[in-house]
């Protein structure tokens, strides 16, 4: 039975200093929304799949914890489908929201599966603001659906990345759409964080996906300094949301992501480690398909092979990792690859020596990678696809064969 429970008023956070300063010195709108002033304002659905309870939590930190994670995999193209804002979706049926964009609905034998091929982890990529009104009230059957596939990840007593995932309709970094999108991230964020607040340390939340504003000439590139401070409030906001949240919430792991997911210097220079009320619950995520023209180019520049004796190859996976090994995990934030992957192009052989090399060097900066699935295997564009959804087979063998060959 559905029930309602009343999320308790967020207390008021003290002031943080440095961020007020940043604010104050790039000329971004420090305007009437104060993040660190935020009340709840109202009653959040509680799904009857959800723990009703705080389980058992191990207070670790986010360094042992990521250590634990051998390698994920992401749901991609599925429960993040999303309709960039235009609304058809709001009023369709949960399995068209979750089917839109080709894959079939996922089922328990999918993460099953996933688990018994060596997977210990999973990213649950979720899009919400089609499953919300104007009043941004997330609807009570996608969050019972949501619920449901995390579930069958606990069931395979996996650890579960769960997140917002293409709501750039509603989540904004510039001056002028600050105050709306941050309203907009709170009421979003204050219902997943409640309903989700009783799960045990392996549920780790991640605040965004590839923040950033589309279609700008910083988008792929880092971002600006103006932008960076405002997606900097979006993470002290998350903290300060997930942390007074109820259940295990003030202990548990969460993620920030740098400007668009992006492994540039730019992009990692500009993140800013949020307060927090905790030490060493926070994780940094970042995404690289790289070497770009082997893993994901489309254009004319596009290769289909891959060697581990080649400089060049190598070199451009190496530096993603040196610098997040420099940035942020030799100061004590360990580092997530929240999404990476190689486009199949008939190529299998050259695709399963770099998911080896990729994973093995990644393991050897203690970065542990969660492979992008977008369910595409046959036909053109993007084919990220990796485990056939419908039959639970794995139609790429030698590519599984190679990731797992890192892991070791």
């Amino acid at each position: 039975m559905k029930n309602r429970y009343k999320l308790f008023i967020i207390a008021v956070f003290s002031a943080i200093c440095f961020l007020s300063a940043n604010c104050g010195s790039s000329g971004a709108k420090s305007g009437p929304v104060n993040i660190d002033n935020f009340t709840t304002g109202g009653e959040y659905y509680q799904s009857a799949r959800a723990p009703s309870a705080p389980a058992p939590f191990r207070n670790i930190t986010a360094a042992q914890l990521v250590s634990e994670i051998k390698i994920g995999w992401n749901l991609g193209n599925t429960l993040d489908t999303h309709d960039d804002g235009q609304g058809w979706m709001s009023g369709v049926n949960i399995q068209r929201m979750e089917t839109s964009w080709g894959n079939p609905v996922t089922t328990q034998a999918n993460i099953d599966t996933i688990k018994a091929a060596g997977f210990n982890a999973i990213r649950i990529p979720v899009s919400w603001a089609k499953a919300s009104n104007n009043t941004l009230n997330i609807r009570e059957d996608w969050m019972d659906r949501v619920t449901e596939v995390v579930n069958y990840a606990v069931n395979n007593d996996m650890y579960i990345i769960l997140n917002t995932h293409h709501d750039e309709s509603i989540f904004k970094f510039t001056s002028s759409q600050r105050d709306k999108s941050l309203t907009a991230f709170h009421k979003i964020w204050s219902q997943i964080a409640y309903n989700f607040r009783n799960y045990n340390e392996k549920l780790i939340f991640e605040a965004l996906n590839e923040p950033r504003t589309k279609g700008s000439e910083a988008e792929w590139s880092g971002g600006t300094s103006s932008e960076h401070l405002i997606l900097n409030e979006y993470y002290q906001l998350f903290v300060n949301i997930v942390r007074a949240s109820g259940g295990n919430n003030d202990k548990r792991k969460i993620m920030v992501t740098t400007y668009a997911a992006s492994a540039e210097q730019t992009a990692m220079n500009a993140l800013v480690i949020p307060k927090d009320t905790i030490e060493n619950k926070i994780i940094i995520s970042i995404h690289s398909y790289s070497p770009y023209n082997f893993a994901l180019n489309q254009g004319s520049r596009a290769v289909d092979r891959w060697s581990r004796d080649n400089s060049n190859d190598t070199s451009a996976i190496n530096a993603v990792f040196d610098r997040a090994d420099n940035i942020f995990i030799k100061k004590g934030y360990p580092v997530i690859m929240g999404e990476f992957g190689a486009v199949h192009r008939n190529n299998e052989p050259a695709r399963a020596a770099w998911a080896e090399y990729y994973v093995s060097y990644a393991k050897s900066k203690g970065v542990p990678c969660f492979l992008w699935d977008n369910g595409g295997i046959e036909g053109r564009g993007e084919l990220f696809g990796f485990i056939n959804r419908r039959n639970n087979t794995f139609p790429f063998p030698d590519y599984l064969a190679g990731l797992m060959r890192g892991t070791r």
